[in-house]
Parts: C-alpha cells; sequence; structure tokens
C-alpha cells in the first residue's frame, strides 16, 4: 500500500470518565506533585539521575538503528578518545541536549527557535544520510517531500510544515486546565512525528522536547520525580511504532490508545525509579552488590572495596569510620587512601571544602557494576551484557 497524505484537526481528545487513561491521568498527577522525598540523599540521588541520562541517550539513539552497546559507550565514557565514531557521538549530543533542556527549560518558550536548537544540537558534528545520522540543513524546516520507511502515513508536502508547526505550538501553549497536560504530552508527541518537520532527526528531537515538557510539567529532580522519559519508547521499539501508527488514523479511539500506552509508560517507570529514594533498598539491592561485582573483576582492591563498603553503609563517610580497616596505622596512612579513591572519583566530598565524603559512581569503572545491578533489577530499558 503507497503512504498518503491525511489531514486531521490537531484537537485535545478527551477520555471517557470511567477508563483506564483517566485512572492514569489521576494517578500522575498526584505522582508530580507529590515532594521528591526518601531516605537517599540528594548528592547520591543525581548521580542516579546523570546514568538514566545516558541509557535514556542511548535507547533514544538505538529506536533510530544505533548499535553503539552500554558498555561500548561506557567504556568510552570512563576513557574519552579522541576519535569517538559516529555512533558514540551522537549518543554524546543526546546526553547534551538534556542537560541543555535541565538548565533552561524553566525559561524557554516551546516554539520554533527552541525546537530547531534542539534539533541543531541533536545532529551536531554527524554525517547526513546516508553514511550517518546528522541533516545538511540543522534546525531548519525541511524543503523536500519525505516518506517514513514501514507507515501507511505520508507527512504533509513541506509548504505546510511551518503552518503545521506554529499549530502544534499553538497547542502546547495554550491555557488549558492542568488535568490534560499529560495529554497535550503525548498529543504533541505524536503530531510532530506526523509532521516530520526536518529532514533528519525528527524522532530523536522530539524525544528531548517531550523530555522538556514534562519537566516543565513538574516530573523533574526539583519538585517531582527522577525520570526515565525515553524508556516508554525505547523499551520496545516495535510497540512504539505500531502505537504511533494507531494515532496516524487521526481517529479518537487511535489517539487515546497512543496516549494510554504513554501514560502508562511513564506511570510503570515512575514507580520502578521512585524505589531508589528508599536508600535502604539502593543499598542493599544495587550499590553494595555492585562493589561486590567491581571487586571480583578487579576494578577495586580489597582494601578499596572495603572503604567503599563503609561508605555506602553510612551513606556519609569521615576518616574516623575507617579505623578498623586501619588498626594500628597513622591518620595519615587513612587520608592517603582516601585522597586516592577520591583521585579515582569513587569517593567525593559532600560539600566543597569538607571531610565528609559519598561514594561516586557516575563516571568511572564502578559504572559497570551500578548498571548490571540495575539491569537485573529491570530498571533499565534496554539490556546489554554489561
Amino acid at each position: 500500500m503507497n503512504a498518503a497524505f491525511r489531514h486531521y484537526d490537531l484537537q485535545l481528545v478527551v477520555p471517557d470518565f470511567a477508563s483506564t487513561l483517566t485512572d492514569l491521568i489521576i494517578e500522575l498527577d498526584y505522582l508530580r506533585r507529590k515532594q521528591l522525598g526518601g531516605s537517599t540523599i540528594p548528592i547520591v540521588f543525581f548521580q542516579l539521575k546523570h546514568i538514566f541520562h545516558t541509557l535514556e541517550s542511548i535507547g533514544s539513539a538505538r529506536i533510530e538503528g544505533n548499535n553503539t552497546t552500554i558498555l561500548e559507550y561506557i567504556e568510552n565514557k570512563i576513557a574519552p578518545t579522541q576519535a569517538a565514531n559516529q555512533g558514540i557521538r551522537e549518543i554524546e549530543n543526546m546526553e547534551k541536549v538534556m542537560s541543555f533542556i535541565d538548565d533552561h527549560v524553566k525559561d524557554v518558550t516551546f516554539n520554533r527557535a527552541f525546537v530547531s536548537e534542539l534539533h541543531k544540537k541533536v545532529v551536531e558534528g554527524l554525517k547526513p544520510p546516508p553514511d550517518g545520522e546528522g541533516d545538511l540543513t540543522p534546525g531548519l524546516y525541511r524543503t523536500k517531500s519525505v516518506s517514513i520507511n514501514k507507515s501507511v502515513h505520508r507527512p504533509p508536502e513541506a509548504i505546510h510544515v511551518e503552518s503545521y508547526m506554529d499549530e502544534l505550538f499553538d497547542f502546547i501553549n495554550r491555557e488549558d486546565e492542568s488535568k490534560y497536560d499529560l495529554l497535550k504530552v503525548a498529543i504533541a508527541h505524536h503530531r510532530f512525528l506526523w509532521i516530520h518537520p526536518f529532514t533528519n532527526g525528527n524522532g530523536r528531537t522530539v524525544r528531548l522536547l517531550t523530555y522538556a515538557m514534562l519537566v516543565k510539567e513538574g516530573f523533574n529532580v526539583d519538585v517531582g520525580r527522577i525520570l526515565n522519559p525515553t524508556a516508554v519508547f525505547c523499551s520496545s521499539r516495535k510497540n512504539y511504532y505500531r502505537y504511533l501508527s494507531l494515532a496516524d488514523t487521526g481517529k479518537d479511539k487511535g489517539i487515546l490508545s497512543w496516549c494510554e500506552y504513554v501514560l502508562k509508560g511513564l506511570r510503570d517507570e515512575i514507580e520502578k525509579i521512585d524505589r531508589l529514594l528508599n536508600y535502604d533498598y539502593l543499598k542493599e539491592e544495587i550499590l553494595l552488590p555492585a562493589i561486590r561485582y567491581s571487586n571480583e573483576r578487579k576494578f577495586v582492591t580489597d582494601i578499596e572495596a572495603r572503604i567503599l563498603k563503609i561508605a555506602i553503609e553510612k551513606q556519609v563517610m569521615q576518616a574516623a569510620d575507617l579505623k578498623n580497616i586501619f588498626e594500628g596505622k597513622k591518620p595519615s596512612e587513612i587520608s592517603r587512601n582516601i585522597a586516592r579513591l577520591k583521585e579515582k572519583k569513587m569517593l567525593m566530598p559532600i560539600e566543597e571544602g569538607t571531610r565528609k565524603y559519598v561514594i561516586r559512581f557516575d563516571n568511572n569503572f564502578l559504572l559497570r557494576g551500578i548498571i548490571k545491578l540495575l539491569s537485573d533489577k529491570n530498571f533499565l530499558p534496554i539490556k546489554d551484557e554489561v
């Protein structure tokens, strides 16, 4: 069947009160307003956020066919090479854009300038197709007709892209009741892909736009929950495209099915991630097993492992807590061991200038064990051998 363009109006589709989708909206509205809390201290929790940003970036690139493994990317992150390949560069771009969103989203307006900036950052330094995932015209709307592989939907002609995108920005920025916020996020995600405004990089750009919308709607680590939004889409590429196709029909039923798919995925991810706020769970199920994993593989020595275990048990450690390990040794010996772990980025001061320390695992060989345990406990949307 040849793909054909078929217009349908962009509008807010409202579910029945008794529907599963309505239940999801109510539940998620509660979760976004619930203050971030728990026994895991922020300096440790934010390291997990950075790890999830990395995995979100890998997952989003995977949807578009990037075959970089988690291990390959971690190794490059720990020991960067000057000549990173295009697959790694694509993922690095995604990470940088997520940090850009975190830093600026509170002050931005969702408009052409913002989306163009996202797109430019997504494709920066990448070769254009067919050799890479870049774009010859970064940040500019396409000027040619395009088709989408294995889709019965054909995006609108290039001459109509600007008007459709302006309509989408009006829809996003329109003042509606807050109960419609998440429906608008889901509908906007699909409509962006339906328009396909850029020659390449549309999927990566819209998933970052969706992240930005969710952060601005309260799903962030300042007032809401840590979020792994790309997990909704990349845990099953097949399902992602299947539900997008249902929405492509323009019929209420298909659009509501898409919205339910998105919101259910968000709810499931938030519930999983919230468990990491419980430090007893994080300690026993993730951190201590990760140290054992790292010690067994000689990423850390036996002494280093013992120090790190104390840091995990205490959550905030100081030199006096290590006296049993270094019984009979001078305080200078303890200080040297702490300094070595700081140099290896496995300990960090809880505040600049203090002598109280927490474990660091976001940019060293401990990262392998952390990701292995997160994978074993089904926190990750993508699975590789680590």
